[in-house]
């Protein structure tokens, strides 16, 4: 992801005020060399103060196609400096109204004398006079804009820069997304059907249409080998129960090879899939679980029912680093004040409170045939949950709401199941939760991170409904 950086100034004040614009560089290059310290690639077009330098700076960020671009009000500048740089990038812009200090030495400063080294002294302060102007520009302008208020050695400061870093990453990663879908929707399940073009029209990504023939000559030709180093993975990265049959541990291995070769072929992301089959193709559909949660704890999240609005879920929460677990909603504890959330399908194992296990089914509620699944607790302490919902109008936004995945007895029937308190309570979680109109799917993360959120669905021009 490449990020723009300027500074704005007023090439007038140069001449009148001797060490001020050193001063102001040297405010830039701290901002810089903090950006670059959060991973960002960076663009820097260093300090703006005439309209000829802001063209210059438009045709950089232009040229280098950055993503999202911080603009350091170092003093004050006039807008017409600002204006054709952002107008030419179109690209979501972050003004930094980032002071020196919190507060201004005002016995020091009124004790100085020289009204002229004053005035230069509070020029290096004033990074509050433009932002009004600059907003008032934008916004007659249709520009869309952000802002940080604070000072240098603020760690909110750095925290919102950082959030804003990180949504800009997320946002670029869900564009360069390829999503998989491997055979059909759950017949009759009415609120997970998706318009991929509305989907591919919000976030970027490219939907990939996948056949299960593919699959199954894949599997096909999964070698022996193949099959006894998926079944060390198994051990190493699952608790596998006493009671699997060697012969569906190895039937699971065989699919997640295919399946990781699938996804390779493909260059895929992010896969939803179901299918309901007979022969071979239903031996493949109820052995996919165990190699699915492998490749959704590797970066690489699948979604069951062939959810897609909830894979890319998933997705943006694999992208902030905080997992994005596939769940659907269990029961409520009215006595605990909880509410269970959980599902038969892929886990996201990174994320896990303890072990692991694979253990056997007798069967799949709901659906065909029987095999391994995962029981497994999503890690206790702060988490988000997130679901990806559609209007009546066909309009995408983000639903968000953070709670606490807590200690308790979780129901052991092979799935991935957890207990989770909201600060509005589960009665009030659920009623406000479901009246947003989501499917009955969403993904869990570990840690609050609604801010992120709230700062993605800006770069993505959608809104957010967060339940508080």
């Amino acid at each position: 992801m490449k990020t723009g950086l300027f500074s704005i100034g007023l090439d007038t004040y140069w001449p009148q005020f001797d060490g001020l614009l050193d001063n102001l560089n040297g405010y830039h290059y701290h901002i810089s060399n903090k950006l670059q310290g959060m991973g960002a690639n960076l663009v820097d077009a260093g300090m703006v103060d005439t309209p000829e330098k802001a063209q210059e700076a438009a045709k950089l960020f232009k040229t280098e196609d950055v993503d999202i671009i911080f603009l350091f009000i170092s003093t004050y500048a006039l807008s017409s400096t600002v204006l054709p740089v952002v107008q030419k990038a179109k690209v979501p812009v972050v003004m930094l109204n980032i002071q020196p200090v919190a507060q201004l030495d005002y016995e020091k400063f009124n004790a100085m004398g020289d009204k002229g080294k004053m005035t230069g002294y509070w020029l290096e302060h004033c990074q509050s006079c433009s932002l009004p102007e600059l907003a008032c520009v934008f916004n007659r302008s249709g520009i869309d804009y952000h802002v940080v208020s604070g000072y240098m050695q603020e760690d909110y400061v750095w925290q919102e820069i950082n959030n804003w870093v990180d949504a800009a990453r997320v946002a670029e990663g869900m564009r360069n997304n390829r999503v998989g879908i491997l055979g059909h929707y759950y017949n009759g399940m009415l609120d997970v059907y998706s318009d991929l073009t509305q989907q591919s029209a919000t976030f970027g990504n490219h939907f990939e249409i996948l056949e299960m023939c593919e699959l199954f000559d894949l599997r096909q030709a999964v070698t022996e080998q193949e099959i006894e180093t998926k079944v060390d993975e198994f051990k190493q990265k699952f608790d596998v129960s006493e009671e699997c049959e060697i012969s569906e541990i190895r039937r699971a291995a065989q699919t997640s090879v295919a399946l990781d070769k699938l996804i390779k072929k493909h260059n895929l992301g992010s896969m939803a899939y179901y299918y309901e089959g007979s022969g071979e193709y239903e031996n493949i559909v109820t052995s996919v679980i165990a190699g699915n949660t492998l490749l959704t704890g590797a970066n690489t999240p699948i979604a069951g029912e062939c959810e897609i609005k909830n894979v890319q879920a998933m997705k943006i929460m694999d992208l902030f680093g905080v997992g994005g677990s596939f769940s659907e909603f269990y029961l409520s504890d009215f006595k605990d004040d909880v509410v269970y959330l959980g599902h038969d399908g892929p886990a996201h194992f990174a994320i896990a409170e303890g072990s692991v296990g694979l253990v056997p089914l007798p069967i799949y509620h709901g659906k065909p045939g029987q095999g391994l699944s995962i029981q497994m607790t999503v890690k206790h302490g702060p988490v988000t949950v997130l679901s990806v919902v559609t209007r009546r109008d066909g309009s995408v936004f983000l639903q968000v709401c953070e709670g606490e995945s807590v200690p308790g007895p979780v129901l052991q029937i092979g799935n991935t199941n957890s207990r989770y308190k909201f600060p509005m309570g589960a009665r009030e979680f659920m009623n406000e939760w479901s009246r947003g109109g989501p499917s009955h799917h969403c993904a869990i993360g570990v840690g609050h991170i609604s801010n992120k959120l709230e700062k993605l669905a800006d770069i993505l021009g959608i809104k957010v409904r967060k339940l508080t």
